[in-house]
């Protein structure tokens, strides 16, 4: 009589779980190889020297390779813990941490040994801080002008509101204002979290253009969450209306299991069509296409 292969223990499997595991594969055109070579290893030794955080990492961004590798990167600052609990995005949530006063001079000092032109700089958001951050934000952007002559734009959360942010950041005269939209009114506290407000994207983007009007505003929306076309083309409408100059459009792409779901890959030549309604609108530039992020090229845009 032959021996019975011992039990094995296997895992279970909740219906939620399976759901996940049958989400939609990638479409071709979201399929692309991985660049080779050795400046992606450089700007990433840098980064770990010099003990920076960039959103690229910590967002799980699909362009950071490609970024990686011809030495650009955006920087995120004020730590690597987000006070938003955004349904979209990967950036760790919880308890933050203390801001760290030489973090500009560090910033500075990698955008010089990388010879960057144009310097990106976002953040965490930080509603524990009394400005939210704003006068950080401030340090930095002088910091790495005085270093490096390049031109700065700077990517922030709308500092719920908190009186003197915005003109602390505009003070620092930013080549580039960038705050985004992210996704239709309809959708904005669903994927944005409850204590956003729409409002307070268009406020934002208004006042900076009020402060100081030779600075370009920036705006972008990810694509793929259940928006409708005409919500779309409406919130294009209303960035223009406060004066907005870029734009970008990209696909959402859902970075873990528990984050919201794609719900539709809109095609190149949707991407394309939508680009080219915003262009008539009024924007001076626009980047559509399936892996556009804020940041993505964001030299070119600007220049």
């Amino acid at each position: 009589m032959s021996q019975l292969p011992a039990p094995v223990s296997l895992p279970i499997i909740t219906p939620e779980e399976v759901s996940r595991e049958a989400a939609p594969r990638l479409p071709r055109w979201l399929k692309r190889n991985v660049p080779k070579g050795n400046s992606n290893h450089f700007t990433a030794n840098l980064l770990e020297e010099l003990r920076l955080e960039t959103v690229c990492d910590n967002a799980k961004c699909p362009n950071r390779m490609e970024c990686y590798s011809q030495k650009t990167a955006t920087f995120m600052i004020l730590g690597n813990v987000c006070t938003r609990p955004c349904g979209f995005c990967a950036v760790a949530k919880g308890k933050t941490q203390q801001v760290e006063l030489d973090e500009p001079d560090r910033l500075a000092e990698a955008s010089a040994r990388l010879g960057l032109a144009h310097v990106v700089i976002t953040s965490v958001t930080r509603d524990d801080l009394d400005d939210g951050g704003a006068e950080h934000f401030y340090r930095c952007v002088l910091a790495v002008r005085e270093r490096t002559g390049a031109a700065v734009e700077v990517l922030t959360p709308d500092f719920l509101g908190k009186p003197g942010a915005i003109e602390r950041v505009v003070a620092s005269r930013p080549e580039v204002f960038n705050h985004n939209t992210e996704t239709v009114p309809r959708l904005y506290r669903e994927v944005r979290g409850r204590k956003s407000d729409y409002r307070w994207t268009l406020e934002l983007l208004r006042r900076v253009k009020e402060l100081d009007p030779t600075i370009k505003t920036k705006s972008g929306l990810m694509l793929g969450l259940g928006e409708l076309r005409d919500e779309v083309l409406d919130t294009l409408a209303d960035l223009r209306d406060v004066g907005c100059d870029l734009l970008t459009l990209g696909q959402y792409l859902q970075p873990s299991p528990e984050h919201l779901p794609v719900v539709r890959y809109l095609p190149p030549e949707e991407f394309d069509e939508l680009g080219l309604a915003a262009r008539r609108m009024g924007f001076a530039q626009v980047a559509s296409g399936p892996f556009v992020r804020s940041s993505y090229h964001a030299r070119e845009m600007a220049e």
